[in-house]
């Protein structure tokens, strides 16, 4: 599919066609990726999407412990030494 850019103010931009946006779900906000020469126009998505469902699954299954529990309790060498309250 071809285009033309055209002016916007100081800028210049292109017009996307309803059906398009459509077909690929583009919302009010988009991200613009340049890679290669080429601009790469997809949805934004949402940052930490999901994450509060995944977290509770993980507390669910008991999945959501320290892997490094012992390291991170146990003092270290500064903590003895140079650590005053």
């Amino acid at each position: 599919m071809k285009t033309k850019l055209v002016r916007i103010g100081n800028s210049q931009g292109i017009r996307i066609p309803k059906p398009v946006i459509e077909e690929i779900g583009l919302s009010d906000e988009i991200e613009m990726i340049l890679k290669d020469n080429q601009i790469i126009l997809r949805s934004a998505e949402q940052t930490r999407k999901g994450w509060d469902s995944a977290f509770e699954r993980m507390a669910e299954e008991q999945d959501d412990q320290l892997i490094d529990k012992e390291k991170v309790e146990t003092p270290s060498e500064w903590d003895e030494t140079e650590w005053t309250w």
